[in-house]
């Protein structure tokens, strides 16, 4: 069983922690965001939700299916607010099956650098003091996620690793999840391979095209991940995973009738290489910035 630790009054990493990040790849850390900041981010996300236009985007995000990879709404999404639907919100008809709130998958990627509430959660002080605690000497949110894993429709994610996607070199990224509302295995928690990080880099690695148009995956390490070694992690509202780019993580589809709110911050240290054919990238309007 992996450790937890009380988070409510965190103020840095203690040695401890770093002990267990090192060891497991991930550290849970509970109550570290009171239950009013994620009231208030959901609150916000209603409100975006309120005012998109559903009739204008129809992309669905899948990690079983492929399709929105090459779709310039999710690849041009590094610096805007955009909006995914979860696979089974549409019907044969091609008209959603659930009420919009009800219907999308996950809404991202630049919202803590475009919207004020988000702006707030992302880059409040705890988490700056877990990336510096961890190792970052730059440390640069890079993209952030709202995540709905909706009730009976919520999707399944495969196991994988973020740095296939976020790649630095050397490698840092960062993740910090955070369960907007109580994470438990009926509704989709997320699953990790303690120790996985470790067992030989990354599996893949996701390259834009080198006209910029498109996207491939190249794949770097043929073996599976060590499933029959995964652990839940269920997570209360308020508590955080964080885990590095290395770290092998999954979700089960949501079947049950609860949905699962998480947010997700992934923060990279600016004193590393960031490759220009990851997917993610941003104008020089719109640069990154610490917090």
């Amino acid at each position: 069983m992996l450790p937890r630790f009380d988070a409510r009054t965190f103020e840095t990493i203690t040695p401890e922690m770093k002990t267990a990040f090192e060891r497991d790849g991930v550290l849970v850390l509970d109550g570290l965001v009171s239950a009013e900041m994620c009231d208030r981010l959901r609150a916000r996300m209603a409100e975006m939700i309120d005012g998109f236009d559903v009739e204008e985007h129809r992309t669905i995000f899948s990690t079983t299916g492929r399709n929105h990879d090459q779709d310039a709404y999710f690849l041009e999404s590094g610096h805007e607010t955009r909006f995914f639907f979860e696979e089974e919100a549409f019907g044969e008809d091609g008209e959603l099956t659930k009420p919009l709130p009800l219907a999308i998958n996950k809404v991202g990627h630049a919202m803590h650098d475009l919207d004020e509430t988000f702006g707030a959660f992302a880059r409040q002080d705890a988490f700056k003091n877990i990336c510096e605690g961890l190792g970052q000497a730059n440390p640069l949110p890079l993209q952030s996620m709202y995540i709905f894993k909706q009730p009976q429709i919520g999707g399944e994610v495969v196991c994988h690793q973020d740095g296939t996607y976020l790649r630095t070199d050397p490698e840092t990224c960062l993740g910090i999840w955070v369960a907007l509302e109580d994470a438990t295995e009926e509704n989709g928690c997320l699953w990790g391979i303690p120790g996985g990080h470790k067992d030989g880099g990354l599996r893949s690695a996701f390259r834009r095209k080198p006209d910029g148009d498109g996207t491939y995956f190249e794949k770097l390490d043929d073996r599976p991940f060590a499933e029959d070694k995964k652990v839940a992690l269920p997570a209360p509202k308020g508590t955080a995973l964080v885990f590095g780019g290395m770290f092998p993580h999954m979700s089960s589809a949501n079947r049950s009738n609860k949905s699962r709110h998480a947010y997700t911050l992934h923060v990279i240290d600016g004193a590393a290489h960031y490759p220009a054919d990851n997917w993610l990238r941003r104008p020089d309007s719109l640069p990154l910035k610490g917090f």
